[in-house]
């Protein structure tokens, strides 16, 4: 009996430009994602990474091509249904959290999708609602934070609190803009060890983009190489090398990242 694979992302010849920009911002794109696995992007800023994660939230206008995401297909002009966006997380680089509000607040924030416009201009959440909140908040470990306002969280703690606002919309993707930009080297390898953890539990399929070519092979199954909006490679994380990394950063990057790569 044949084994079918269960698709997350699939992308046919899907290009973008920006008007007004010379490069194009996304060139001949044309891969699939099975469901349940971690993929890293990497390139350097403006390669295309935070387009391409924006195309897969159905957030991005006027691309051609063809794109597949949890077996839905996007439309370039229209964005997907309240339902459909509900089914994938973004965490975005600058956390884009309500910092006057509690963590358990922020949280709640992910449930919109999941409650009617009226309820939720009200703020009237259901029991279900509570309890996928809660659970988010433990699976971000930060269960003690709960009742905390967010401008009191340090970098990391708010990167976690995000991560547990996605969770709360269950996600089945959860897609994350550079999650460990703006954090300390022990923060940045305890969120991407996190997110990874909480992919499995959660059977959920994870694409994040970053600019540690260690951490990525590390914590995911296959990394995407992007350069001047075009894939350079598509390679399993176990097969990435310094060679790889140096052609979508250029020379001047092996003597620091690429060379942790070695070996």
């Amino acid at each position: 009996m044949n084994t079918i694979v269960r698709t997350a992302i699939s992308l046919a010849d899907v290009n973008h430009h920006y008007p007004g920009v010379i490069q194009p911002s996304l060139t001949g794109f044309d891969f699939s994602v099975e469901r349940g696995a971690t993929i890293a992007l990497i390139g350097p800023s403006g390669a295309g990474k935070s387009t391409l994660l924006a195309l897969l939230d159905g957030r991005l206008r006027n691309w051609n091509g063809a794109v597949s995401v949890l077996g839905n297909s996007l439309d370039a002009h229209t964005a997907p249904s309240r339902t459909d966006r509900a089914k994938t997380g973004f965490i975005f680089q600058e956390f884009a959290l309500v910092e006057r509000a509690s963590v358990a607040r922020n949280v709640m924030n992910g449930r919109l999708g999941h409650t009617g416009p009226v309820a939720s201009l009200f703020g009237r959440f259901s029991q279900l609602d509570y309890d996928a909140v809660d659970e988010a908040i433990e699976d971000a470990g930060i269960a003690e934070l709960a009742d905390k306002r967010v401008d009191s969280l340090s970098g990391g703690q708010r990167q976690r609190v995000a991560i547990a606002r996605c969770l709360a919309q269950e996600p089945e993707l959860l897609l994350a803009d550079e999650p460990i930009s703006n954090l300390d080297p022990l923060s940045a390898e305890k969120t991407l060890k996190l997110l990874t953890q909480i992919r499995q539990k959660r059977d959920m399929t994870l694409v994040f983009s970053s600019h540690q070519p260690d951490l990525a092979k590390r914590f995911a199954d296959r990394i995407i190489g992007i350069r001047a909006g075009a894939m350079a490679f598509d390679t399993c994380a176990s097969d990435f090398t310094a060679e790889m990394y140096q052609d979508v950063y250029g020379t001047e990057a092996v003597a620091d990242n690429a060379l942790r790569l070695v070996g």
